[in-house]
């Protein structure tokens, strides 16, 4: 019974979109790493850390949310899962020192978007829908399935939140993605990101502002992440 009610619980909070949202609308610069972080690579993509070490470091750290989002792929997410549910269980019998942290649903997903790729991160969303199978498959998704229209509505199907990663990062400016990616229907953008991998990690300031403000423009929330792709959370490499 223990068992089942600890699984119950980790997957019903893994697809909590309505609660997903009304902790990024509080998102800042402190945010991340050392309380949340939604931007997070495993060995399940092009990462280096197991998930079950991601779940580890992330209970260590104190974080109290966090998503895996590797490339094209949920199977990071669930082997964290089945790791959350071990401890949960193990509480049980004897409470732990710290929370665990909440896990949410999560994937980046390749895109076009005005004739360049750009990255989509999903969040909260069954991980089992039918609509987001053509992005499961550990590559790209080709044809129309790869337009970013097509990639949002698709998340949006599976009852998850879209969200533009790292938008100063592209062949095109913020200023010309964030806007087509709000007519498509995107949910938020990812305005706190480090885009020369500092140490210690530090939101960059001119990216963020310009990102930040475009967001509020267009009524967009905002998330934070390493984009961790080493073996500390609290870094990119």
């Amino acid at each position: 019974m223990a068992v089942d009610l600890a699984r119950s619980s980790v997957w019903s909070a893994a697809q909590d979109a309505k609660t997903l949202k009304s902790i990024f609308e509080t998102i800042d610069a402190e945010s991340c790493p050392r309380s949340f972080n939604f931007h997070i690579h495993t060995v399940c993509s092009d990462g280096r850390l197991r998930p079950e070490q991601v779940v580890e470091q992330s209970i260590r750290l104190g974080l109290q949310g966090f998503a895996i989002t590797d490339h094209h792929s949920v199977n990071g997410y669930r082997k964290a899962q089945r790791c959350l549910e071990n401890w949960h269980w193990s509480s049980f019998d004897a409470p732990q020192t710290k929370p665990a942290p909440t896990l949410w649903t999560g994937m980046e997903i390749n895109a076009e978007l005005l004739g360049v790729d750009v990255h989509i991160l999903a969040y909260a969303f069954d991980p089992g829908h039918t609509a987001l199978r053509p992005y499961q498959r550990n590559t790209s998704a080709l044809g129309d399935a790869y337009q970013a229209d097509r990639v949002i509505a698709a998340i949006h199907a599976a009852g998850g939140l879209a969200v533009l990663a790292h938008p100063a990062r592209y062949r095109r400016s913020p200023s010309e993605l964030i806007p087509e990616a709000a007519r498509f229907g995107i949910d938020g953008v990812e305005a706190y990101y480090a885009y020369g991998n500092p140490s210690p990690w530090n939101p960059s300031p001119k990216q963020t502002k310009e990102v930040w403000e475009l967001g509020q423009a267009y009524g967009l929330f905002n998330t934070c992440g390493t984009d961790t792709h080493g073996l500390n959370l609290t870094q990119r490499i």
